[in-house]
């Protein structure tokens, strides 16, 4: 059926990622913005379901993208972020020795060239989009990539994604992104980036 989509449920409380992201923005990004999406979302998968010539179809497909890629985007992210072992609240920014640390080594060389890698390059973003760490579905190798605004990720197979839309981070950081990027890899829950990336490799590569 389509309009069927409903807003997730976090895993984690609304404070649960403070300092790093308060409770403020984790409240209006979840249940204001990405309840949008799902509403558009659904409202867009129903007048599509009604449209009965090409040109009212294609009429939609933007709304289409744009909504279903914030809906796919935001799912993904809330799962991808964990409260902060730093602050003793949970595993976020752990990043233990296992496959996904062995498969970061291989394509960066260290942890750190990643972070910094990944954070220059969607810092470089213009406007609004998103930053991902994804694995090549032809070599299997961790790459870095960006999209813009809500387009999903296509080209790889998604292990972690971080928004960069202003609404992410603006009453926090305000207009210092940097700042933003530096501080979510307390966040990052690698546990579940790990599962991502073992799926995308095809299973369990030890």
């Amino acid at each position: 059926m389509s309009g069927q989509h409903t807003l997730p449920d976090l895993p984690y409380a609304y404070d649960a990622l403070e300092p790093f992201i308060s409770r403020q923005i984790m409240e209006l990004h979840h249940k204001k913005h990405h309840q949008t999406y799902v509403n558009a979302l659904n409202a867009a998968e129903q007048a599509y379901a009604k449209a009965s010539t090409p040109k009212e179809r294609i009429a939609l497909q933007s709304a289409l993208k744009f909504n279903g890629g914030g809906h796919i985007n935001h799912s993904l992210f809330w799962k991808n972020l964990a409260p902060a072992k730093s602050e003793n609240k949970g595993n976020g920014g752990s990043l233990h020795e296992g496959p996904l640390k062995k498969a970061i080594v291989e394509a960066f060389g260290t942890f750190d060239n990643l972070k910094k890698e990944f954070n220059t390059t969607t810092a470089g973003i213009q406007g609004s989009g998103w930053g991902w760490l994804g694995v090549n579905p032809q070599s299997k190798r961790l790459e870095i990539a960006t999209t813009s605004n809500q387009d999903p990720l296509l080209t790889l197979t998604p292990v972690i994604g971080v928004d960069v839309w202003e609404h992410a981070f603006y009453l926090q950081y305000l207009n210092v992104k940097v700042d933003y990027l530096n501080a979510i890899w307390n966040v990052i829950n690698f546990e579940e980036a790990e599962k991502r990336y073992l799926d995308a490799v095809g299973g369990a590569k030890l």
